[in-house]
């Protein structure tokens, strides 16, 4: 309960307990245990990452032992469930509208809840607040599953009056003298240190595995980086009011070029596919509702075009 709300007081106040109680379950956690398990930091209780592992297992087993004791019986017609799905830009305007389509249809009933796509969704996964991931996780424990949902392909994007769109055939010369929106969550170099310290890696942005560097590299040319933003509809909206490019996924490329404001080009290099996952703890699938929201959102996601 404590990792969950990063407060003595709020614990004891879900567990029925006084904020004394809390305290001292602690101190005798952290005399057997032989670790602070939680140091006082400014936004609350910070765990050590001893206390994230122990967090892990516990939650793991009370789980085994509610669903062990809960029926098994699911009814997507009749259930009130709700469910929660950590989704960044892409899935939410691409998948979320075909998958929110489906349980109108099927599931009227449930709730679906998108949250945002953060460092601490692998929190989340382990302690139930989130029951799946949509996004670039590239590596993870063995406890997660990892499956892909969509192969996306990337375009070009630019304002429909700018100089390169006015171009009949735009060459990797005019590409790299253009300058470019750069999509990244987080500043360059930089690695969510916790997630990693986790087993976690994520792609840390729409880039193409470098493809772009190499085939400027092999032509002795450079890009001009105009703008770093950290998501997607933050580069089409620039893009459309500038005369800077952005590299974004094309499904989601298409859906802003139909408003007439851009126009997609394609890259005049090779460049590779990108890969969008699902991700979610694996013992997770005993539960039905879980199954059955995974095997839905393998068929919404092949009905993708």
């Amino acid at each position: 309960m404590l990792l969950e709300e990063r407060s003595v007081t709020r614990a004891g106040a879900r567990l029925g307990l006084t904020q004394s109680a809390v305290s001292h379950a602690l101190s005798r956690l952290r005399h057997g245990l032989g670790d602070e398990l939680f140091v006082r930091g400014p936004d609350g209780m910070r765990p050590t990452p001893r206390a994230l592992e122990i967090g892990a297992q516990v939650h793991a087993a009370i789980h085994q032992l509610q669903t062990a004791l809960s029926t098994t019986d699911f009814d997507p017609a009749k259930s009130e469930r709700r469910f929660t799905i950590a989704a960044g830009t892409y899935a939410s305007a691409v998948i979320a509208p075909s998958l929110v389509a489906r349980l109108a249809a099927e599931a009227p009933l449930t709730e679906l809840a998108l949250s945002d796509y953060a460092p601490a969704v692998i929190d989340a996964l382990d302690a139930r607040q989130a029951d799946f991931v949509i996004g670039g996780v590239v590596a993870a424990p063995e406890r997660f599953a990892r499956e892909t949902l969509l192969v996306e392909e990337l375009a070009w994007v630019v304002n429909v009056d700018s100089p390169l769109a006015r171009r009949p055939v735009v060459d990797l010369a005019a590409l790299a003298a253009t300058p470019h929106v750069v999509i990244s969550r987080r500043p360059p170099g930089q690695a969510d240190e916790a997630a990693v310290r986790r087993g976690v890696l994520t792609r840390p942005s729409w880039e193409d595995a470098g493809a772009l560097e190499a085939a400027l590299a092999a032509e002795g040319l450079r890009r001009r980086v105009g703008v770093t933003v950290s998501d997607t509809y933050a580069a089409l909206a620039i893009a459309a009011r500038s005369e800077m490019a952005a590299l974004v996924p094309r499904r989601l490329a298409r859906l802003s070029a139909a408003r007439g404001t851009l126009k997609l080009i394609e890259p005049p290099y090779a460049s590779p596919p990108v890969e969008v996952g699902l991700m979610f703890l694996r013992e997770r699938l005993a539960e039905p509702p879980i199954a059955w929201m995974r095997d839905v959102l393998r068929e919404v996601a092949r009905g993708i075009a």
